[in-house]
């Protein structure tokens, strides 16, 4: 799996470079972000403009970040959700757990 990740102020993006976030490639992601979400880090923001596919795997990885952000008094955004990620995270009902901006602009703003 690919990713970048860089600051943007008092936030963390992590720019995730695949296209699909499925059983192969979320545990490589889980371990990228039990490694970020430290008690230091009271905000990521996860990029998934190149995301195209999401399953349950690549759910629970989400909810991974959440959980260990939550844990810290931090939080996690979502940024660039394509339309069938999108639809997942509303049928799951996580669209009320995360923040989801079009932008990273926006993102930083909210």
């Amino acid at each position: 799996m690919q990713f970048e990740t860089k600051k943007m102020g008092t936030a963390t993006i992590l720019k995730v470079k695949d296209r699909k976030l499925d059983a192969t490639t979320s545990p490589e992601l889980k371990g990228k972000f039990l490694i970020l979400c430290k008690p230091q880090l009271k905000e990521l923001v996860i990029d998934l403009s190149e995301v195209e596919f999401c399953d349950s795997t690549g759910l629970s990885a989400l909810l991974i970040a959440e959980r260990k952000m939550r844990e810290n008094l931090g939080m996690v955004k979502l940024v660039g959700v394509q339309k069938k990620v999108l639809s997942l995270l509303k049928i799951s009902h996580l669209d009320r757990t995360f923040q989801i901006f079009d932008t990273l602009a926006k993102a930083a703003k909210g």
